[in-house]
């Protein structure tokens, strides 16, 4: 059986930060759904690009699909103001909480580790990057300048120009090392 992944989109997501791990998912085979947190499946980014969503979060709800047994793993796009938008979403934290402590693949790339995922308690004992700044003031885990960071199930990253590495480490993660290095190479990642 395939894996299977959930990405959230919020207003004001980072564009680069969400399409390249997406893309780069599905060509490793792996099912990926994104939602998005609004009740609109379209979801304009915080450089004016605006991205079609398979679903929302209210629709997973409602389907009883937003549990940590359905997926394999979770990641979010940083952005400002998508990663305040994030930590907003009191559903989305829950479900955060749920596939952390679930042992399933919890992400997140650029601020989104310190303005969603800090606050959850999800960093606190363990190593994580995010955009630079943005570390300052967390408590509880130890920051990293590495581009991505995977501390067991908890994979971090910094922002848009890291979002190929963040996305194979998902891959790795995932498919194994042997996908991530045939999408690498297909994908002319050096």
């Amino acid at each position: 059986m395939g894996k299977k992944v959930l990405v959230f989109l919020a207003p004001g997501f980072e564009e680069v930060e969400a399409v390249t791990p997406v893309d780069f998912l599905r060509r490793a085979g792996v099912e990926v759904v994104i939602a998005a947190l609004g009740e609109d499946r379209s979801v304009t980014g915080s450089h004016g690009v605006a991205l079609m969503a398979d679903t929302t979060l209210g629709e997973l709800e409602t389907a009883a699909k937003l549990k940590a047994a359905l997926w394999d793993g979770v990641f979010v796009p940083g952005g400002m103001p998508g990663s305040a938008n994030l930590a907003a979403c009191a559903p989305l934290g829950a479900f955060y909480q749920e596939m952390a402590a679930a042992g399933k693949i919890t992400a997140a790339i650029c601020a989104a580790p310190a303005v969603f995922l800090a606050p959850l308690g999800l960093l606190a004992g363990k190593r994580f990057t995010c955009y630079p700044g943005m570390e300052k003031g967390i408590q509880g885990g130890a920051w990293s300048a590495d581009p991505v960071v995977a501390d067991g199930r908890l994979i971090t990253s910094r922002g848009p120009g890291t979002a190929a590495a963040f996305a194979l480490a998902l891959i790795n993660a995932l498919a194994g090392p042997e996908k991530a290095k045939e999408i690498a190479a297909g994908a002319l990642v050096a």
